[in-house]
């Protein structure tokens, strides 16, 4: 069986998950149910990253130590499992000692048994909300162009790793695909950067200016830079650094690492440059997506137009939000959420669309009664050959990532049913083969819509039963109630 592993980027949680945080996991959800569909032993992994400054002072503000503040966030987080009926296979927290700190350790080791760790002083400009050192052309008008804040001045002793010493290599590992980097656009932004050089790299702050997190070994007046450990993550949650690394050697390299296009740079320089440096094979690719705006605005509790996805959820069910945010974000663009655009699609695509043309195939196949089994063997060449289409071009677009044309092939199954059922009129006469021929690909679209709308796709099989070698329908409540 061949093995599937994929990853999110481990979630900051500084604050609760907004709607614009699901997309990782959202993605990664859709392309590890696609993979179990085909056999696939898939190993799908999330977590919470818990270390760092930001977290100190977002503790101190709420009130909370460090441990009590990441411990809620964190569970907020692990929560959204059941919100939008993810199913990842693991869920890996950076605080946790036992299985977290003994993998960041090795690996520590492994970059300075090669070379490639350095202690110096350092002075620069330090933004809090990267975690991280920025220089002047990260800078707009004097502040860091994501978080909008004048990054702070540090002058302190830190670890330094030698990534600069990478670069040729990283830049050969994508530009030859063998690293692949998806979107084109997100690739050469990366190769772009990796021509010019990378620079080497703070890994760690003084313990006595930041206590939080993991110390570096061998060194107790140094805490590990908050990005070197936490992507040391994506193979600590397999055991590197255990006693049994079994399941590290069976599962890694990842196959797909999902992350925000924020995150590029670490992904796509700083971790290949510590896998390269530890002697370990990089992901096969990563899958950069964009960002998610509401009205056209960015996400913002300033603005006041953070949307919690457990209340919408609440309102409008999981698979209508799943929907929403597969169909209508495109996964390498940034995507706009509104209230009246969601409505919208709700009632169009899912009430209008989905929800109709089952409850009319479902309603002339209860009255129809029982079927002969021996119908199967009268299926149209037409019906089978258009339910064969939609399931390459589903194939296809997930192979490339491109989730939201992948429902738009969805889609022409069930608008083909819908033609088909008015064309040839079944609720009049005796139309057995032709009901039996549409309540067929109403089966199959179930199938193809399972990775994507998992609830509505159960809801779908559970009314087309077989018993006792006949096929019986048992016709479900409105699967997308208009709003």
């Amino acid at each position: 069986m061949n093995k599937f592993y994929i990853t999110t980027s481990i979630p900051y949680v500084n604050s609760a998950p907004h709607l614009g945080n699901v997309l990782d996991s959202l993605y990664a959800d859709v392309l590890a149910r696609y993979k179990r569909q085909r056999g696939f032993d898939v190993r799908f992994l999330t977590g919470s990253d818990e270390h760092g400054a930001k977290i100190i002072r977002s503790a101190a503000a709420a009130g909370l130590t460090p441990k009590e503040f990441v411990d809620k966030n964190s569970a907020e987080f692990r929560s959204l499992k059941e919100t939008l009926n993810l199913s990842w296979d693991d869920f890996i927290r950076t605080s946790d000692r036992e299985r977290h700190w003994p993998g960041t350790e090795k690996f520590w080791k492994k970059l300075e048994e090669a070379g490639d760790l350095h202690k110096k002083i350092y002075k620069g400009l330090y933004c809090v909300g990267h975690e991280a050192f920025v220089t002047e052309k990260d800078l707009e008008n004097g502040n860091c162009k994501d978080h909008q804040r004048k990054p702070e001045i540090i002058e302190e002793e830190n670890w330094f790793f030698k990534l600069s010493k990478y670069s040729k290599e990283i830049y050969k590992q994508i530009i030859t695909d063998k690293f692949k980097i998806f979107p084109e656009t997100r690739k050469n932004e990366i190769l772009s950067l990796l021509e010019t050089g990378l620079e080497d790299v703070s890994f760690s702050r003084p313990s006595k200016d930041l206590n939080w997190g993991v110390p570096v070994p061998g060194d107790s007046t140094q805490t590990m830079y908050v990005w070197a450990e936490a992507l040391a993550s994506y193979i600590s949650s397999l055991g590197y650094g255990s006693k049994n690394e079994s399941m590290f050697a069976k599962y890694w390299p990842a196959d797909v690492q999902i992350i925000g296009k924020d995150n590029l740079r670490f992904h796509a320089a700083i971790w290949p440059g510590m896998l390269l440096a530890a002697g370990l094979p990089l992901p096969i690719s990563l899958f950069v997506h964009g960002f998610l705006t509401v009205d056209g605005q960015k996400i913002s509790k300033t603005v006041g137009n953070v949307i919690d996805p457990v209340e919408l959820v609440k309102k409008y069910g999981t698979d209508a939000v799943r929907y929403y945010l597969l169909k209508e974000i495109s996964p390498f663009e940034d995507g706009d959420f509104s209230y009246e655009k969601f409505e919208q699609l709700y009632n169009g695509d899912l009430a209008n669309g989905l929800g109709n043309f089952v409850a009319r195939v479902l309603t002339v196949g209860e009255k129809a009664g029982e079927f002969d089994p021996a119908l199967e063997k009268k299926l149209p060449k037409e019906i089978l050959t258009k339910i064969e289409l939609v399931k390459k071009a589903v194939d296809e677009k997930l192979d490339q990532f491109k989730l939201n044309e992948a429902l738009v092939a969805v889609w022409e199954l069930v608008h083909y049913g819908d033609s088909y059922v008015n064309t040839r009129k079944l609720w009049e006469g005796d139309k057995k083969q032709e009901i039996f021929n549409t309540l067929t690909l109403l089966d199959n679209l179930a199938a193809i819509l399972r990775p994507f709308l998992p609830e509505t796709a159960k809801k779908i099989t559970d009314s087309i039963c077989w018993t006792n070698n006949q096929l019986e329908i048992k016709k479900s409540a409105v699967l997308f109630p208009r709003v």
